[in-house]
């Protein structure tokens, strides 16, 4: 419905819900039930077809590769238990096909890094990935021997 004047043109909006004849009549537009066709509903994150805003803004962070699925960390205090069950003798190069065919640690495994809580008493031979400094130092003092691989 147009109000027309010499002066300007004004739309008047659309009266919903008044009848039929009205084109806006009965379900005002709104369609037949549903969450849409209720007062006070905004569907969440919705925005119309424009691109919403979690999608609009760009991903933060970074993912290792070496995660903790990847990565065995054993400390020396583990170490020593292994021995001292005689699941592992002192004898053997420990290293990451060692603890895969004891089963100590998962196939999936790829790297193995020795922490240095507890000690170890008896000289081993360790062929790592990664070692920490408190290990390094607690297994020289020991007179033990680790070699550190490179291919992390």
């Amino acid at each position: 419905m147009k109000l027309n004047s010499k002066l300007k043109t004004k739309e008047l909006k659309k009266r919903l819900g008044r009848g039929i004849g009205s084109g806006k009549g009965k379900t005002s537009g709104r369609g037949v039930k549903g969450q849409k066709s209720r007062s006070g509903v905004a569907i969440k994150s919705f925005e119309g077809g424009q691109m919403p805003l979690y999608r609009r803004l760009p991903k933060r962070g970074f993912n290792s590769l070496k995660s903790k699925k990847l990565t065995a960390i054993i400390n020396l205090s583990k170490i020593q238990a292994l021995i001292d069950k005689k699941i592992i003798s002192s004898s053997d190069k420990i290293d990451l096909n060692l603890l895969r065919s004891k089963k100590i640690v998962k196939k999936s495994v790829k790297y193995f890094k020795v922490l240095g809580t507890g000690n170890v008493n008896i000289k081993v031979n360790i062929d790592t990935n990664l070692l920490s400094k408190s290990a390094k130092d607690k297994l020289s003092k020991s007179g033990s021997t680790s070699a550190v691989k490179d291919n992390v």
